[in-house]
């Protein structure tokens, strides 16, 4: 009989000293213990992990947070951080988080709308991918693998370092974290035009529950399709992904026109809601609506921006534009020619002049309280809904508030809903985020604006989706929902996931089944396994 293998024994003397520290040891020294004895370098992996004791816990804490209602005296904090620099970091992580019963929160861009990647409200650990942002481009491949914690910009940045010709699909929010962006779907400027950035996914890495490396063929093909659009942190730590790059032409056309209420904006807006989705699927487009003060007496008015870039010069825009979309009066002078990664940094949020290594910033220089919420249009709103929008749009808490109406079409028509999780494509017109911002702290402030932005959500509900009304994942939004609080039902669990996945929820919750029976990987949002939720009636 042979002796056992020291990677047993380890396992053993893990496990009996996890049961005798449950009972008496604290649970972040259980877990320091832990991950130095569990991980191939104790020394490394103990100058990337961060405990209230650190004097950089803090600065490493608060560093990408962008939504400031998640960085309060109040808000809970993890009672360690781990900025993993390699694979083995992460799986030394899990294996203890999981041996120790703490939650994980993964975080590549900290961009999430809840702050589910870096809050929970029991005791938790957050794994925050911003080492790991490597990337390597293949020009003649036309591919490139992206590290998690890699940002939208930093993706950019470099692959236009090696062509200005080839591009991805995915946001215009330059600090975004890969991470989340791609796994929820990830939309933006070539949107019509090539689809989301998850359509262009073809390999990925991830660490699962039981702390193993996967890649495309060892995770099997359904997982690898529920972490394109289905929100990877519901499945594991997802640690690379490998993408296919698109084309662009040497040239693009990006214009912005402004009209407000007193040039006829209600109706430029609901004409623009019949052509926008079927405009040439080179034109990519959108609106952003807000409050500004009249140039004519100062007074606040609604403001329509009008965005728009095209994939060609403006000899060939200008009589599209005339054809399809005449009520808009675009003309040459609101237009200019330049590189498309030239047009990302120009309508860039954080834009600061015209260099491109804006694009490497990984936080935002302004940073806000804010809530978010989003909607699916299948038939034009009437005239007289805008006119509602713009009374709530008057009173004291839309002051900062805007909605932004993207358009769908082109391409997004042409993939299947059950190509990938995500599964707003034919018969979406456009999407609707919604935002309200805010700049004073308190409970009071902050509440006041959340029930301004349900008001506008409970407006809205007569002229979205149905059935379910439904709801953009990257968009997290807590009030329509968690699963891991009591829910016991297919029904209850369904509330949201129907919303965000539609029909590919069931499939999910399969898939999580398989690969996370015991639910390790959770926020309050995450995809239940069926042993949570509770079997679907007549199953």
């Amino acid at each position: 009989m042979k002796p056992p293998s020291s990677s047993i024994l380890l396992f053993v003397f893990l496990l009996l000293l996890s049961f005798h520290q449950r009972i008496y040891g604290d649970p972040r020294d259980n877990f320091l213990q832990c991950l130095y004895l569990h991980s191939e370098n104790s020394t490394s992996i103990s100058k990337v992990t961060y405990t209230q004791n650190n004097s950089s816990y803090t600065s490493i804490l608060e560093f990408t947070i962008q939504n400031l209602r998640f960085s309060t005296a109040t808000t809970p904090k993890p009672l360690v951080i781990i900025t993993p620099l390699n694979v083995s970091h992460i799986q030394a992580a899990t294996q203890c988080s999981r041996l120790y019963g703490l939650q994980i929160r993964v975080r590549s861009g900290g961009h999430d709308h809840e702050g589910l990647s870096y809050v929970a409200d029991v005791p938790f650990v957050i794994i925050d991918l911003i080492n790991l942002s490597s990337i390597s481009v293949d020009v003649e491949d036309k591919t490139a693998w992206v590290s998690t914690g890699a940002t939208i910009g930093e993706l950019y940045y470099k692959i236009a370092e090696k062509s200005r010709t080839l591009a991805f699909p995915a946001g215009g929010c330059p600090t975004v974290g890969v991470g989340g962006h791609f796994s929820g779907g990830g939309y933006g400027s070539l949107l019509r035009k090539y689809g989301l950035a998850a359509d262009h996914i073809a390999d990925a890495h991830l660490i699962d529950a039981k702390g193993r490396f996967l890649d495309r063929k060892s995770m099997g093909e359904d997982l690898f399709w529920a972490i394109r659009g289905g929100g990877g942190a519901s499945f594991g730590v997802i640690v690379a992904w490998k993408i296919k790059l698109v084309s662009v032409p040497p040239t693009l056309t990006v214009c912005s026109v402004q009209r407000t209420l007193e040039q006829n904006v209600t109706k430029i807006i609901h004409r623009w809601q019949y052509v926008a989705h079927k405009l040439d699927e080179d034109i990519i487009n959108g609106i952003n609506l807000r409050t500004v003060n009249s140039r004519k007496d100062g007074k606040r008015t609604m403001q329509a921006s009008f965005g728009l870039s095209f994939l060609g010069g403006i000899e060939r825009l200008l009589p599209l534009m005339q054809e399809s979309f005449p009520e808009l009066g675009l003309v040459e002078e609101d237009c200019s020619e330049m590189s498309w990664i030239e047009s990302v940094v120009h309508f860039s949020p954080s834009q600061n002049g015209e260099s491109l290594d804006v694009l490497l910033n990984r936080t935002s220089t302004i940073k806000r309280f804010f809530k978010v919420k989003s909607d699916y249009v299948k038939v034009p709103m009437p005239e007289i809904a805008f006119e509602g929008i713009y009374r709530l749009f008057k009173e004291k808490e839309a002051e900062a508030a805007e909605l932004n109406l993207v358009p769908y079409g082109g391409k997004m028509s042409e993939i299947s809903e059950s190509e990938i999780p995500f599964p707003h494509r034919a018969g979406d017109i456009y999407m609707i985020e919604q935002v309200v911002f805010w700049d004073e702290a308190g409970s009071e402030t902050s509440q006041r604006h959340k029930n301004w932005i349900r008001r506008l959500y409970k407006y809205l509900t007569p002229y979205v989706s149905k059935n379910p009304r439904a709801a953009y994942v990257n968009y997290r939004d807590l009030d329509i929902g968690t699963n891991n609080k009591g829910y016991t039902s297919y029904k209850q669990a369904s509330i949201w996931g129907k919303k965000y996945f539609k029909n590919n929820f069931d499939r999910l919750v399969q898939v999580k089944t398989i690969v996370d029976p015991d639910n390790f990987f959770m926020n309050e949002q995450s995809i239940p396994p069926l042993s949570v939720m509770g079997k679907k009636k007549g199953q």
